[in-house]
């Protein structure tokens, strides 16, 4: 009983290194290589295609930030770059519903 557990277990080894073996053989191969070099290159060629539209996007978003800029110079406005003018704008419009409820 024990030499067929023996021998079953020295069977498993040699197929494990029979199999090793032949897989290291493969992934060296040339056909092997050329697979990788094609895999590589399809995902520069992914990188180059995201690129170009993160790029397209960010133009946009500019483009829309310039055009949204415009449109408050036109109005009058003055951008809110300081904190200041901002929370001096913000208490004034909360202010106002509140004046209304009084008056009435």
């Amino acid at each position: 009983m024990m030499d067929i557990f023996k021998l079953k277990k020295l069977g498993l080894f040699a197929g494990g290194v029979l199999f090793g073996t032949a897989g290291v053989k493969i992934l060296g191969s040339e056909d092997a290589k050329k697979f990788y070099v094609n895999c590589v290159a399809a995902g520069l060629r992914a990188r180059d295609c995201v690129m170009t539209t993160a790029t397209n996007i960010q133009e946009n978003a500019e483009d829309i930030l310039a055009e949204a800029k415009q449109i408050n110079e036109a109005r009058g406005y003055e951008s809110f770059g300081e904190d200041e003018d901002f929370n001096e704008t913000a208490e004034a419009t909360e202010a106002a519903p509140e004046a209304e409820k009084a008056e009435q």
